[in-house]
Formats: structure tokens, sequence, C-alpha cells
């Protein structure tokens, strides 16, 4: 299976995704199933961009350059 290259808001709208899941009442495993990403993709994400938002993310992006 090829390897999907997310940008970084791409990331940040998904774990939003999970995050509104989890709230209706599924597992965190449920939530990133349905929002086409593993479990463990989900915390490692959330440990690299957890309290980041869009703007945020746009700025760690220039910095990088």
């Amino acid at each position: 299976m090829a390897q999907k290259k997310y940008t970084v808001e791409q990331i940040i709208v998904k774990l939003r995704e999970v995050e509104l899941l989890c709230n209706k009442g599924n597992t965190i495993a449920e939530a990133a199933r349905q929002a086409g990403i593993t479990e463990q993709t989900y915390y490692r994400w959330r440990k690299e961009y957890g309290g980041m938002n869009t703007a945020d993310a746009k700025r760690m992006k220039e910095l990088e350059k």
C-alpha cells in the first residue's frame, strides 16, 4: 500500500476530526479508522501537532524553510 503524504494543515484537520468523533462516543481506534488513519498515526501526529491550529502550522512551515 502506498504511503499518503499529508500537509500539516491536513494533519490538523484529521486530528480535529478524530477528536470530534471521540466526543460523539467512539473510541480513538474507531474514530481514527473513520478518519482514514491508523491509531498509531493519530498518536504520533497528536504528539507532534497536538496543540496547533492552521496558523501555527503555517508559521512552523515557514520557520523550517
